[in-house]
């Protein structure tokens, strides 16, 4: 039975990927990505673990601008947008804003550390979510699927699709968010 599920959520999951990938271009054509919330609005509350398989939940990272990508090894614009997350969360992580990519994988920390390994990622801390249930809570349409958290945790922003987050221009808008929240 447990096989059958996960057979079906892999069949949705990829099918939810096409259609995203299918509807939203590869990177933003507008120099800021987020198609912006008219009020900020709660945001469900997430499990996840580390690399060490320690339980995370969002509420951790309140009072920080959160940058929250949902992604999995198997999505070619996920994998080509960790590099630029890498650097962003490099660039500007810190006391103020994080950077939180949670893989979907129900292969878990392994697969996901494996590609992290393969290409390099140094700056994101590894989460995982193998049951993937954070894309439908989060309601994503695909993958990836990034989410920007205010202080208290509500949505402020979304984009789904690739975007290349270390760019001169997305840096610049969240730096003034950083600053202006």
């Amino acid at each position: 039975m447990n096989l059958r599920i996960a057979i079906i959520f892999a069949c949705v999951a990829l099918a939810a990927a096409a259609l995203g990938v299918y509807l939203a271009p590869r990177e933003s054509q507008s120099k800021l990505p987020f198609a912006q919330t008219l009020a900020p609005k709660p945001v469900p509350e997430l499990a996840f673990d580390d690399a060490k398989g320690g339980s995370h939940t969002l509420a951790e990272f309140r009072g920080k601008l959160v940058l929250l990508n949902i992604w999995a090894t198997w999505c070619a614009p996920c994998r080509e947008e960790m590099p630029a997350l890498d650097r962003l969360q490099a660039e500007l992580g810190g006391g103020r804003f994080q950077v939180i990519a949670i893989s979907v994988d129900v292969q878990g920390a392994r697969i996901a550390r494996k590609f992290y390994s393969d290409v390099g990622i140094k700056a994101l801390p590894l989460y995982v979510d193998p049951t993937a249930k954070a894309a439908f809570t989060l309601d994503a349409a695909g993958l990836p699927a990034t989410l920007l958290l205010d202080r208290d945790g509500r949505e402020i922003g979304r984009h789904l699709g690739a975007v290349k987050w270390d760019s001169p221009e997305v840096v610049e808008d969240l730096r003034r968010k950083i600053a202006g929240e």
